[in-house]
């Protein structure tokens, strides 16, 4: 293999900046200096494959494998990523959109409990106006006496009606025995002694009298008949009148009780129920705001944990970018550097191309005394890996101006 030895001025520079690398070259020219080569290095080499070389591309293959995977890994992970941000983003509009909802829930209760306290205000005027009505009728018992007092008065009279009832055959019973007294008199002769010098007419005196009684008689039996009927008819009909007026009164007053007897329990049942619906809406208010607060409190905590989620995500997904640009970078930092070093050296050393394929990297001025950096590239024939890199440091000894060598063997993939 050929040794080839890099000026100071010209060199690989490469300096870690960040994920970054940065290739130049130096001002000044390279140019090929003699250098003192160890006569140990001038034996041949052994062509024979180390078996420590195979291990090393196998290493070295199994690490670009793993890298591989990484970084497809860290493409699905940011893939992930950009899924969970778009669903954290559409559960935020729909909670913003449930958070308006929820605003429009208590007016709504609202409105429905002032209705309620209203139909409640409204059965309170109805109950008062009933208890009135049940004081009205709770002093119904007193009709009950009035209704007796007349049905008193009713048998009263007719207990008159039929004692004039048995008075009229009395009347009639002294009409004929007046009839028999006149006839018992008509028949009766007396002797009188009288001055016959007068002689009076007691025919028309007897026919005078007997007129004036019958005619008196006649008007006092009418006059009873008439007074008697009229009375027992004026008393019959008002007290018919009464008694049917009082009966109804007593019906009406029946079915009026009986009626807001039910008013009033359907009144007290609607208020109980009223009063049970107010206090369960007012229960259900209360649950349903400590609900909504609860639940405000739990979106905002998952609002602020996806926001956290996000923002790390973010920065992970940044990390990752930053990991891929730099290895990109490296990747084509490390193409350009062997495609360059291959290119200069098959332009070098035309002639050595065909036994062996050697090539040359420059790397950065290091400053150190007494130090040179020597890179050597060889070809493993018997692997299709293409180039194998190896660092040595050399000190060529038997002069003391000799400067250390590194040796290099730089793979190409």
């Amino acid at each position: 293999f050929l040794i080839y030895s890099c000026a100071a001025g010209a060199g690989l520079g490469c300096r870690g900046a960040g994920f970054g690398y940065r290739v130049g070259g130096s001002s000044r020219p390279c140019t090929i200096v003699p250098i003192t080569v160890n006569e140990k290095l001038l034996q041949p080499l052994q062509l024979e494959l180390d078996p420590n070389v195979q291990t090393m591309k196998y290493q070295e293959k199994e690490q670009i494998k793993t890298l591989n995977n990484k970084f497809a890994s860290f493409i699905e992970k940011v893939r992930l990523l950009e899924q969970q941000n778009e669903v954290l983003e559409t559960k935020w509009s729909f909670l913003k959109g449930q958070k308006h909802g929820r605003n429009t829930i208590v007016p709504m209760l609202e409105a429905c409990i002032g209705n309620l306290k209203k139909q409640l205000e409204a059965l309170g005027c109805n109950r008062a106006r009933l208890e009135t009505q049940l004081k009205a009728v709770q002093e119904f018992p007193i009709f009950p006496h009035r209704y007796e007092d007349e049905r008193s008065r009713r048998s009263s009279t007719e207990k008159e009606l039929i004692a004039l009832k048995k008075v009229m055959p009395a009347s009639h019973c002294h009409l004929q025995e007046s009839h028999q007294l006149r006839a018992h008199i008509s028949d009766t002769a007396v002797v009188v002694q009288m001055d016959n010098s007068w002689d009076p007419n007691l025919d028309g005196i007897v026919a005078n009298v007997k007129a004036h009684y019958e005619d008196t008689a006649c008007r006092s039996r009418a006059e009873t008949e008439a007074w008697c009927k009229g009375k027992l008819q004026v008393t019959a009909g008002r007290n018919a009148d009464s008694l049917q007026e009082k009966k109804r009164e007593a019906a009406e007053l029946a079915r009026m009780v009986k009626k807001l007897s039910g008013e009033v329990r359907s009144a007290k049942e609607q208020c109980c129920k009223l009063e049970t619906a107010v206090a369960d809406a007012e229960q259900r208010k209360e649950m349903s705001i400590k609900d909504a607060k609860s639940k405000l409190t739990e979106l905002e905590a998952a609002l602020q944990k996806a926001k956290q989620d996000l923002a790390r995500q973010l920065w992970e997904f940044q990390e990752l970018m930053n990991i891929k640009l730099a290895l990109d970078v490296e990747i084509t930092t490390y193409k350009k550097l062997l495609e360059g070093e291959e290119s200069r050296w098959h332009s070098a050393y035309p002639s050595a191309h065909t036994q062996q394929e050697p090539g040359w990297c420059r790397s950065a001025h290091t400053q150190l005394p007494n130090v040179a950096h020597l890179f050597s590239m060889q070809r493993d024939t018997k692997s299709k890996e293409g180039y194998f890199c190896q660092r040595d440091l050399l000190f060529l000894p038997g002069n003391s101006r000799s400067k250390p060598q590194i040796l290099f063997t730089i793979p190409f993939l």
